[in-house]
């Protein structure tokens, strides 16, 4: 391969790590061309961005971006290497479990980089699906927020409206 093309490779590998903040590492050796066509359908669908790439001009990439977190990831890029690149942080570790569960080998996750933490090895599987996405969080405050709103409001309707209703559930409340 000419330094042209590998320096072109390299430039759109480091583009697409900016364009997607998160990004699982993973094999998907062995899967016939139906599978894989419907892994990368799946993908799209999902709105993950399915590559296969060199070990050694991704690692270049990884080593470039001086983050010692993504160094950690560098043992991983071994045998076939494909890249998930997403911006939901848990979408590709929920595709990889779906697929397990149907039965299929493959996709294996070697390693994976989110939300500015790496986790590797394939037994992080978990706690990645686990992952919530910012939205997620939110939306998880907003309900812990408005609960005790709702239990006064509540309170309120149960006492019929009078002052000493009102006054008489608080007391019962405590």
């Amino acid at each position: 391969m000419k330094k042209e093309l590998k320096n072109q490779i390299i430039e759109t590998i480091s583009a697409q790590l900016k364009e997607y903040p998160n990004f699982y590492i993973t094999d998907i050796q062995g899967l016939n061309a139906g599978k894989t066509s419907e892994l990368r359908r799946e993908c799209f669908n999902e709105g993950i961005k399915l590559v296969v790439v060199k070990n050694t001009l991704f690692s270049h990439v990884l080593k470039g971006m001086e983050n010692e977190e993504l160094n950690t990831l560098l043992d991983t890029l071994k045998g076939n290497t494909a890249i998930m690149y997403t911006t939901s942080p848990n979408a590709p570790a929920k595709l990889i479990k779906k697929w397990q569960k149907a039965g299929s080998e493959k996709p294996v996750l070697k390693g994976a980089y989110v939300q500015e933490c790496a986790f590797a090895g394939s037994d992080k599987l978990e706690e990645l699906v686990a992952i919530k996405s910012k939205e997620e969080l939110i939306g998880d405050i907003i309900n812990m927020l408005q609960s005790p709103a709702r239990n006064v409001i509540s309170a309120l309707q149960s006492a019929g409206g009078t002052v000493a209703g009102i006054v008489k559930t608080l007391e019962e409340r405590n």
